[in-house]
């Protein structure tokens, strides 16, 4: 009834899977995007390209990442191609930044390399690094959590270095805090006899 012979479907079906394959392999390509009516509330962690034109409340790490117009991030963004064109609330450390003239960033940039087109609006400190994604890894190793033990070993400050320590008030006085010099209280438990 099919003109092919036997000999020629195993060749078609080979075919037809490779077909298949190259076109996940392109699909995996294609880049992840957050669309205009989603929140995204916690950090987003992609090896591939992000693009996201919605709300993401948390931190971004992508190898390239694009801002839509009408994005809002509130958190820091780590990547190695970074384009803005929405709003941003957080420190950008990109090997490449661009700043196009929709964006509104507010924080500060660690960058290779920086564009910024006119009409885009930073408010922050920008900052040149021949690493930036590098340091940006040193400084997480530093604030990782303490362990219990750490925390329960670790020795109590002194008095001495509490009262140096200015506090600044809302009128812009430095006061010092007030610091007992007395020992602590101790309790001692004693059962109720009844």
């Amino acid at each position: 009834m099919f003109s092919k012979s036997k000999d020629q479907q195993p060749e078609a079906i080979a075919s037809a899977q490779s077909n298949g394959k190259a076109q996940r392999s392109q699909r995996a390509n294609a880049p992840s995007i957050i669309s205009g009516d989603l929140v995204v509330k916690g950090m987003l962690v992609s090896s591939g390209d992000v693009q996201i034109d919605g709300r993401v409340e948390g931190d971004i790490r992508a190898t390239s990442l694009v801002i839509g117009e009408r994005a809002v991030i509130e958190g820091d963004i780590y990547a190695e191609d970074a384009v803005i064109r929405g709003r941003v609330q957080g420190a950008i450390k990109a090997r490449k930044v661009q700043l196009c003239a929709t964006c509104h960033v507010e924080g500060n940039i660690l960058h290779e390399a920086l564009a910024m087109e006119a009409g885009a609006f930073f408010e922050g400190n920008c900052r040149h690094s021949d690493n930036p994604l590098a340091e940006e890894s040193e400084a997480l190793s530093l604030r990782r959590p303490a362990t219990a033990a750490q925390v329960i070993n670790r020795p109590a400050p002194p008095l001495q270095q509490a009262a140096a320590m200015p506090i600044r008030t809302a009128n812009g006085a430095d006061e010092r805090p007030i610091v007992s010099q007395r020992p602590p209280v101790t309790a001692e438990y004693k059962p109720i006899k009844g």
